[in-house]
């Protein structure tokens, strides 16, 4: 008899015994009721053993994984081991990043403040202080390979959490409505504006920050790019070109050649005059 019978089964041993309620009841037919009320039950309460071990057993199952999950993320030795040596790394990166920055600026003041004239002792200083630039600049690999390590604990704790939020069915919207709740919290002015450098493409544009200082504004960049929108006064240059055509000073210069005529009347007329009076003597003699 399944689970869904016995309501039906109950029902008609409850009307049976309503129809003999006036009558008294023989022990045959109280042993009878109680057997069938057994038998039924029996059923019932089997049915629900099974459900409830399938539960149990899921259940079961679900911490098992949970505590291998857990155990997989090594939480001693992120404590002990892992997250120590990332930071430890970093402070590394600082003092590193530090010392090649002092070394190189006071290598550039060496060379700076060298004395030109002396060129032997001149030309050993600048190269000197070039090697310790150069032996300076080498830091990059160093801090390179010790920021690859705390990547790859960074790497390590978010695979594992990951791991972990898959098997406790975390979803998107979950961890966005926590994130909003935190949101909500009220944070520290100061504090939220020590968020160190920002990335590219992040934070404020320059030109925002000059703009908001009193400086020159955003729009001022595109001045330059106005500047080919004048073209329209060349335009205006070939329209007047035609007028080009009143060069009427060389007109003007026609008075010039009218000067010129002044010199056709040199008095020639005087010495011509003479020379015939001389003739006219030289033959009356």
């Amino acid at each position: 008899m399944g689970a869904e019978e016995l309501p039906e089964k109950i029902e008609a041993l409850v009307d049976r015994l309503r129809e003999k309620r006036d009558e008294t009841l023989s022990l045959t037919d109280v042993a009878s009721v109680t057997e069938v009320l057994i038998g039924t039950m029996r059923t019932y309460f089997r049915s629900i053993d099974t459900k409830i071990y399938r539960e149990c057993r899921t259940l079961s199952d679900y911490i098992g994984n949970a505590r291998k999950e857990i155990a997989a993320l090594q939480p001693r030795d992120l404590e002990t081991d892992r997250i120590p040596r990332a930071g430890m790394e970093l402070d590394a990166i600082v003092q590193q990043t530090e010392t090649a920055t002092n070394t190189i600026m006071e290598s550039a003041e060496a060379i700076m403040g060298a004395d030109p004239q002396d060129v032997e002792a001149f030309q050993q200083t600048v190269q000197d202080n070039i090697m310790q630039i150069f032996e300076a600049c080498s830091f990059q690999d160093i801090t390179g390979q010790r920021i690859s390590k705390v990547v790859q604990t960074l790497t390590y704790v978010e695979g594992r959490i990951h791991e972990l939020r898959s098997l406790l069915g975390i979803t998107d919207d979950e961890i966005s409505a926590a994130a909003e709740d935190e949101e909500d919290v009220a944070v520290d002015e100061d504090r939220a504006l020590l968020r160190g450098p920002s990335l590219e493409g992040e934070g404020i544009d320059q030109d925002a920050v000059d703009a908001l200082m009193g400086g020159s504004p955003k729009t001022e960049p595109t001045s330059p790019k106005a500047a080919p929108k004048s073209p329209t006064p060349a335009a205006n240059t070939k329209k007047a070109a035609p007028r080009k055509k009143a060069p009427a000073p060389k007109a003007a210069a026609k008075p010039a050649a009218k000067a010129a005529k002044p010199k056709a009347e040199e008095p020639p007329t005087p010495s011509g005059s003479s020379s015939k009076m001389i003739l006219m003597l030289y033959l009356g003699n």
